[in-house]
């Protein structure tokens, strides 16, 4: 069963990316459906919203429920493109990216994503890959995972926190989330317990999922299917996220006629926010975990 979600910045995803009601829209994460949802309201019968998730549960759940001008698709971002090509689609007026781990991917007890729930260690937001937790904990190299667990954990432990993890699967194999809290123990601080598993369990889940590839890929295909003038919304609950959406928006693209004439390069987007966008007092409160989102957004020169 799908968990109603709380669509996190609702309102300023729907401002930011100004629907055009008989415009073609992308929601690359639908999940509950929240955002997908809400800008579908906001389209004409003759508008169109594309939807994606890599989750199949998600999709099982909605896709025999849904309006003739919502179309929900089984995909990572990498593999967009060829949806788009699929329905005979040249450009989009917007895209829209919550990408931010589901209320129920996090509490289903099954997936593996939470250190509060003893669960198989899987983590996988599509359960077709085979990449799991459990390879990576077990399989993985001292030096991979030092790197995992420093570049994506941002953890000053990577090193003892890797060192421990080999030495413990090599008498037991570690495939729970409990045996994996347990075996790090030695490790884990009395104060900001909570903070460094939850950087422990983020850097796991951003490997077995390639994330921040996956990522990249979006943002590549958001620079050449959308429209002139088109709107990109993205929300991200990390650095490493925010970092690389930042970096990517604010970037130029060399235009080699306009290095003739003297002009060094021009820019692919025009941000409309100098500062990532984050939730109000009042929807931390009613929803806590939105309290890490920040959104940035963009148009498309």
């Amino acid at each position: 069963m799908i968990i109603t979600h709380i669509p996190v910045l609702l309102k300023e995803s729907l401002d930011y990316l100004a629907v055009n009601p008989v415009g073609i829209y992308i929601d690359a994460t639908f999940g509950s459906g929240g955002h997908a949802f809400a800008i579908h309201e906001k389209l004409s019968p003759q508008g169109m919203l594309i939807a994606f998730d890599r989750d199949e549960e998600v999709i099982s759940h909605f896709s025999t429920t849904l309006p003739d001008n919502l179309y929900l698709f089984h995909s990572t971002f990498s593999y967009i493109q060829h949806f788009l090509k699929y329905l005979n689609i040249e450009k989009v007026d917007g895209i829209l990216a919550d990408l931010g781990i589901s209320t129920h991917q996090l509490e289903s007890p099954h997936r593996g994503f939470s250190y509060q729930i003893d669960a198989p260690l899987d983590m996988r937001m599509n359960k077709n890959a085979e990449l799991t937790a459990t390879l990576v904990i077990n399989t993985y190299s001292l030096e991979e995972l030092t790197r995992i667990f420093r570049t994506y954990g941002e953890l000053k432990e990577a090193y003892k926190l890797s060192q421990l993890i080999v030495e413990k699967r090599k008498t037991k194999k570690i495939d729970t989330t409990q045996k994996l809290v347990e075996a790090i123990k030695p490790v884990t601080p009395s104060k900001g317990t909570f903070a460094f598993l939850s950087k422990v369990f983020q850097a796991i889940r951003i490997e077995v999922n390639q994330e921040l590839k996956e990522l990249e890929s979006l943002l590549l295909q958001a620079e050449k299917w959308l429209k002139p003038q088109g709107r990109l919304v993205l929300i991200s609950y990390h650095s490493l996220e925010d970092k690389l959406v930042k970096e990517f928006l604010n970037k130029e693209t060399v235009d080699y006629e306009r290095l003739i004439y003297g002009k060094r390069s021009n820019a692919a987007w025009k941000p409309l926010t100098k500062k990532p966008v984050t939730p109000s007092a009042e929807e931390i409160k009613s929803n806590p975990k939105s309290r890490s989102a920040k959104l940035r957004a963009a148009v498309k020169l």
